[in-house]
């Protein structure tokens, strides 16, 4: 099936209530285990790159290319996200490579500079026929750059979303990056306010550390596409250790890597079906 645009599949979404679960990818176990989650439980989803993933590898089209070819062979529609990319230039190589959304994330600019960038790259992206997100409002943690404790104004939302024609906006509304306790209490009274006050759909960012009954209840207060990360990660680690204490001679990594792309597999299915009740 051929990869899909971010609105291809944030728009039903929206419309009948549902979550789309969007999850990041580290290396090409996590980008197979999140299409085979996403494919058992019959739904869409979006593979996310990020930035600092990018410079984890060194470069971006190794990892780029296979998550296209892996979008590109499944069963279900597909988005490759560029996530939380703060450099334009790397915005540009993904819509060379093809990548079907990004996500410009302007939030630690001038409010003007942050418009102006946001703007170029809404402009570049749509002649591609490609999706844009963006932040309005800081998503807690995160290596210090954002304030814990910041909460999205919809009035602000609204403006943002108005001045650079982006397809998504991620709000701050209590949750919290890189969390590993799942403890976070989201404001869904301000999340339903926001909702009616912009014309598109909300992501949130920082889900690892929502509760899944809470994350129902998000989705249910307007909250669409749903990034996570953290969690996953703590999923596809934690196996790994199991299959590595378990056989201490063990020195094959498709041994290890395996197991735990299985058990990542599983806990996306979990979660994309959790999202979409």
């Amino acid at each position: 099936m051929p990869r899909a645009a971010l609105t291809d599949v944030l728009a039903p979404a929206q419309q009948g209530r549902r979550g789309l679960g969007a999850f990041n990818v580290i290396q090409i176990e996590h980008a197979e285990a999140i299409v085979a989650g996403a494919e058992g439980a019959g739904r869409p989803t979006v593979l996310q790159l990020s930035e600092n993933a990018v410079r984890y590898h060194g470069a971006l089209a190794p990892i780029g290319r296979a998550m296209l070819e892996i979008a590109d062979a499944a069963d279900v529609p597909v988005v490759v996200h560029l996530d939380h990319a703060t450099d334009v230039g790397l915005v540009e190589q993904a819509l060379a490579l093809g990548f079907t959304s990004v996500m410009f994330d302007g939030s630690t600019l001038p409010v003007e500079e942050n418009l102006s960038a946001t703007r170029g790259v809404v402009e570049r992206a749509h002649a591609l026929g490609v999706s844009v997100e963006a932040e309005i409002g800081e998503i807690g943690g995160k290596d210090g750059v954002h304030a814990p404790g910041v909460r999205t104004r919809p009035e602000d939302a609204a403006r943002f979303v108005e001045a650079t024609g982006i397809d998504a906006v991620a709000v701050a509304v209590g949750s919290s990056h890189a969390m590993t306790s799942r403890t976070a209490q989201l404001d869904l009274e301000l999340i339903g306010v926001i909702r009616d006050s912009v014309p598109v759909p909300l992501v949130l960012h920082g889900s690892s550390g929502v509760p899944d009954d809470h994350l129902r209840e998000a989705v249910a207060a307007g909250m669409t596409k749903i990034n996570i990360s953290t969690h996953l990660n703590g999923t596809f680690t934690g196996r790994v250790r199991e299959v590595l204490a378990a056989d201490p001679a063990l020195v094959d990594p498709r041994k290890y890597l395996g197991a735990a792309r299985t058990a990542t597999a599983q806990e996306v299915e979990r979660l994309v079906r959790l999202l979409a009740e």
